[in-house]
């Protein structure tokens, strides 16, 4: 009886072991995975979080995990909303793909105003010393140009004024027929000034867009001209290419002030807003020379400000065939963008009067990739 009893109670010990073996095998296997075998959505939504760098970290881990970073990797970054300060020197740089603000102080600022922004740098001018000088708010280097009055025209400059073919350009209204054209390049001791005749009428303005593609400068006048200055060979011309055309509404109020130029790959983008109205995109048909309404962007994702204007590819998909426009709500958790997939504004019901806005004040500008890891 009691050698019954005993492989009784060693059979209860053996499949209670068993049971224990089995529970901690199985809890091995679960805690295996917890990691590795993520639902494919949910691991791209953890790796979308990532910075370049833990992407490109991440995706050394494994091949499922090598195909999740690949599949959301940012390319491009995207360009910051920079904020000049009324009072002190305190700066603000505003991410649209993190939704996050980061601040500098940048001293070397005092008293100045911005004019341009291009391969990030910003062009400033000083209107009490008529000083003019690029600064790198990301690297602290000032490069300074010879003094130039600046009064009621704008100014562009053609890529970073560490390059050897950098040259700055700004038209200045004469008369209906006459435009005075200065351009300097770093290093030069004087800008060059030359007065030109205009074949058809051309009001140049503060209101202007300026952009440099393909080797020359496209200048978008107040009523919807195209200016186009060679630096090259010094030849200015406007271009017999009827201003677009948008419906009568969109001539309201301040209407010079929503309009918005860029470049992307050899194309010019215009942007028209109004207020009541969804924004109108063209593209200059270089070849028939008309302007084309765009329905779609391809991807494409713009950054309109009033000074400078960027386009960028290979960003998040949500941020894909976009206009960003240089205007931030809700205490910078949200940028006013216009979907063209969607046909709206993000967020909705807000007011786009641009006519509002302070062009000084905000400006897009090209970071470095990966640009958190800086001293903010």
């Amino acid at each position: 009886m009691a050698g019954r009893k005993r492989k009784l109670k060693s059979l209860a010990e053996t499949i209670t072991n068993s049971n224990r073996k089995a529970s901690k095998t199985k809890k091995e296997k679960l805690d295996l995975q917890t990691w590795s075998d993520l639902p494919a959505e949910l691991l791209e939504l953890i790796v979308s979080t990532l910075t370049l760098r833990d992407n490109i970290r991440v995706s050394v881990v494994c091949k499922r995990w090598h195909s999740a970073a690949i599949s959301v990797r940012v390319v491009n970054q995207s360009p910051l909303l920079m904020y000049f300060p009324r009072f002190g020197d305190l700066y603000e740089f505003y991410d649209p793909s993190q939704r996050k603000i980061y601040s500098l102080e940048l001293p070397e600022l005092t008293g100045s105003r911005i004019c341009y922004t291009k391969d990030g740098w910003l062009l400033l001018y000083r209107p009490r010393s008529h000083r003019v000088f690029f600064f790198n708010p990301f690297t602290r280097k000032i490069i300074k140009v010879p003094r130039f009055e600046l009064t009621y025209q704008i100014v562009a400059f053609s890529c970073a004024p560490t390059s050897a073919s950098c040259i700055l350009f700004t038209v200045k209204h004469i008369s209906p027929t006459v435009v005075a054209i200065s351009t300097c390049r770093p290093g030069e001791r004087e800008w060059t000034t030359v007065n030109f005749q205009n074949r058809l009428p051309f009001v140049s303005s503060i209101w202007n867009k300026l952009v440099f593609c393909n080797g020359l400068f496209y200048c978008l006048s107040l009523t919807g001209w195209l200016g186009v200055f060679n630096p090259e060979e010094r030849t200015w011309s406007v271009l017999a290419v009827p201003p677009p055309k948008c419906p009568e509404n969109f001539f309201a109020k301040n209407w010079w002030k929503g309009k918005f130029m860029a470049e992307h790959e050899g194309n010019i983008l215009v942007i028209y807003t109004c207020s009541s109205e969804n924004p109108i995109i063209f593209k200059l048909d270089q070849t028939n020379m008309v302007w084309e309404e765009m329905m779609t962007l391809d991807g494409l994702t713009l950054f309109a400000s009033f000074l400078s204007s960027h386009s960028r590819i290979d960003l998040p998909g949500i941020m894909r065939n976009s206009v960003y426009f240089s205007k931030v709500r809700f205490y910078g958790r949200c940028c006013i963008s216009y979907s063209l997939d969607s046909c709206r504004y993000h967020p909705r019901k807000e007011c786009h009067d641009w006519g509002e806005q302070d062009p000084f004040k905000k400006i897009w500008i090209e970071a470095p990739q990966d640009f958190s890891t800086l001293n903010w």
